[in-house]
């Protein structure tokens, strides 16, 4: 399946961000809208941090595992995502650069590795819906950084 990337630019730079999407317990804020009951493990930032989330997108249901796979301050974090009973494997990948003006252009690439067969099937509508529920999290990311993490124009 081809991935699905959606981006947005924040006054924050890109130590700030990278710094903010190291926690995961962060994550919750922003993303809560789809992904629920947050258990975490592991350390509490950087490779190895742990999440398991209950995933309500598309009318379905389903547990997702979440591990931080590669970290690399401040550019980019890559998430392997395993769920489906191990037949939906994927990585998310939160990639920051620098703006000319100042500030960071975020993107997230959610891309599938193995997907199961009605994820195939239906890859228009399953990209589709993750392409709306991340535009959504970017979104909500940009508003939580707004509201946790001063600018050095604040």
């Amino acid at each position: 399946m081809k991935s699905v990337t959606v981006s947005i630019d924040v006054p924050q730079t890109p130590e700030q961000v990278y710094d903010f999407l190291d926690v995961m317990a962060h994550h919750e804020r922003f993303t809560n809208h789809y992904l629920t009951d947050y258990r975490y493990s592991g350390p509490d930032r950087g490779v190895g941090s742990r999440a398991t989330v209950t995933v309500a997108l598309g009318g379905t249901k389903t547990d997702v595992s979440i591990e931080v796979v590669e970290a690399d301050a401040p550019r980019r974090i890559v998430e392997r995502n395993v769920s489906a009973g191990g037949r939906r494997l994927a990585h998310g990948t939160y990639a920051i650069e620098p703006l000319p003006t100042g500030g960071s252009h975020i993107s997230f690439t959610y891309a599938w590795v193995r997907a199961p067969l009605a994820d195939r099937l239906l890859a228009p509508a399953v990209r589709a819906t993750m392409r709306h529920a991340n535009r959504t999290v970017m979104q909500r990311l940009a508003a939580e950084l707004a509201r946790h993490v001063p600018t050095t124009d604040s």
